[in-house]
C-alpha cells in the first residue's frame, strides 16, 4: 500500500474501499473483511449509510489490528450545529468500535433544511470538529462535497484547515477547479464515484485505454484518479472486482493515455449538486 501524507503528518492509503448503500450485515461485513484482506486499509462510511458497526464487525473479521486500519465516517446533515455534531460523533465512535476514528468529515456543506443559514451552521459544527482533532478523538478533519466557495467561508472562520475534501470525481467530471483549489490550500483530495458508476465502462476512449495497457476500465478509471493526484474510494461486493479495483499499482497512465480520458464529456456529474442537495 502506498500512503499520502495529510499536511498534519498523518498517512493516508492512495485507494480506498467505499461502502455507499452497502446493506448492513453480512453482505458490508463480509465486503470489508474481503477489502481488507486483499490489501485495503482505508474503510470509507459514513452515518447515513446505516453501516457503521457492520464496518467495525468487517475489521474485527479481518483479524487485522485496528491501529493498521484507517477509518473515515462522515457527519450527516440531520446533525449539523456544536452539541449535535458531538452527540453525533459519540454515536459514530460507538458503532465504529474503539476510542478514536481516523478522519471525520462533514457530509455535505448545504443541507436542505439549512439552506438559508448554512454559513452559520457550518461555523458550529467545525468548531465541534475542532475540539474533537484538539481531543485527539480524530486523527484528522476535513470535509466532503464542498466546493471552493465553500471552502473559502470555512477557512475564513476557522482555526483548524480542513486535511480532506472527499468530492464525486471520475473520467468526464474532473472537477478541476476545486482539485486545483485544494492542492493550492494543502487538501488532500478523495474521489467518490470513482468509476462513474460503471456509466464510463464502454466509453470508446475508456476502452482504448483499457486494451493498450491490459488492464479493465475499471482499474483504467481508479488509475486515472490515482494518478491525477487524488484517492479513489471505489466500491464494490462482489469479491473479485474488489480485488480487481485494488489491483492497479503496478502500472500508471502515460502522458497520451490521461489526455485521451481528460478529453471524455460525456458523462458529466451524477450525484446532487452541493448548493443543491435535496435531504
Amino acid at each position: 500500500m502506498n500512503y499520502k501524507t495529510l499536511y498534519n503528518g498523518v498517512k493516508i492509503p492512495e485507494i480506498g474501499y467505499g461502502t455507499y448503500k452497502t446493506p448492513a450485515g453480512d453482505i458490508c461485513e463480509n465486503g470489508v473483511r474481503i477489502a481488507i484482506e486483499t490489501g485495503y486499509r482505508l474503510i470509507d462510511t459514513a452515518a447515513f449509510y446505516g453501516n457503521e458497526k457492520s464496518v467495525k464487525d468487517g475489521i474485527i473479521d479481518s483479524n487485522i489490528c485496528r491501529n493498521d486500519i484507517f477509518i473515515t465516517t462522515k457527519l450527516w446533515n440531520d446533525d449539523h450545529g456544536y452539541d449535535n455534531t458531538l452527540r453525533a460523533f459519540e454515536k459514530s465512535l460507538e458503532n465504529l468500535g474503539g476510542d478514536y476514528i481516523d478522519l471525520y468529515l462533514i457530509h455535505w456543506p448545504v443541507p436542505l433544511k439549512h439552506r438559508d443559514d448554512w454559513q452559520s451552521d457550518i461555523k458550529g459544527t467545525w468548531r465541534a470538529f475542532e475540539r474533537l482533532y484538539d481531543e485527539k478523538a480524530v486523527r484528522a478533519v476535513g470535509v466532503s462535497n464542498f466546493l471552493p466557495h465553500h471552502l473559502d467561508f470555512l477557512l475564513t472562520n476557522a482555526n483548524i484547515m480542513p486535511m480532506v475534501n472527499q468530492i464525486e470525481i471520475h473520467v468526464g467530471y474532473p472537477e478541476t477547479e476545486t482539485v486545483s483549489y485544494c492542492k493550492d490550500k494543502g487538501i488532500e483530495v478523495e474521489a467518490w464515484a470513482p468509476i462513474a458508476k460503471a456509466k464510463a465502462f464502454d466509453i470508446p476512449e475508456v476502452k482504448h485505454v483499457a486494451e493498450k495497457t491490459g488492464k479493465t476500465p475499471a482499474q483504467v478509471l481508479i488509475r486515472w484518479c490515482i494518478d491525477k493526484g487524488v484517492i479513489p474510494l471505489p466500491k464494490s461486493v462482489t469479491p473479485e472486482r474488489i480485488v480487481e479495483n485494488f489491483n492497479v499499482s503496478d502500472f500508471t497512465l502515460s502522458e497520451e493515455e490521461m489526455r485521451i480520458l481528460d478529453g471524455v464529456t460525456d458523462i458529466g456529474r451524477l450525484g446532487s449538486h452541493p448548493d443543491d442537495c435535496r435531504f
